[in-house]
């Protein structure tokens, strides 16, 4: 696998949506959230994404994955090199991590996703909020310390 089969995988996966961060890495989220990123350019590592405890574990032994950097203790795996792994066997931890990281969406926003009526957070719009019925408060006025001699 490569960073175009990788894009085109994940883009076959629903409500899938790409984008570029911290500089150079390809982000592939599901309804806000990350579940792989890859990097456009050469680096240490080629992809990261989220694994199972399990697979967090074994995977890990295998020559050429390690875990991720900055998102090993959220059980992140990342790939040093492309032929790490079989194309199959990425295929499924790439759906695996899609659906981890969906699962842990909140209920409205998975909700939302499968309705297909999911938009992005920035173009989210405010249910507007049932008017609080306005009560004028009566100031207290303030008193003034006392003196003493």
């Amino acid at each position: 696998m490569n960073l175009e089969s990788l894009r085109a995988y994940c883009l076959s996966l629903p409500n899938t949506t790409e984008m570029i961060q911290w500089g150079a890495d390809l982000l592939f989220k599901i309804g806000g959230k990350m579940y792989a990123v890859a990097a456009t350019e050469p680096g240490r590592v080629v992809l990261s994404f989220k694994a199972t405890p399990e697979h967090f574990f074994e995977y890990q032994e295998r020559e050429g994955i390690i875990p991720a950097p900055y998102m090993a203790r959220n059980q992140w795996l990342a790939l040093e090199r492309w032929d790490a792994l079989r194309d199959d066997e990425l295929q499924e931890l790439i759906a695996i991590s899609y659906r981890l990281v969906l699962e842990k969406l909140p209920k409205r926003v998975q909700s939302e996703l499968q309705a297909g009526t999911s938009q992005k957070p920035s173009q989210k719009t405010r249910t507007p909020r049932k008017a609080a019925k306005k009560t004028r408060v009566k100031a207290t006025p303030k008193r003034r310390p006392r003196k003493t001699n």
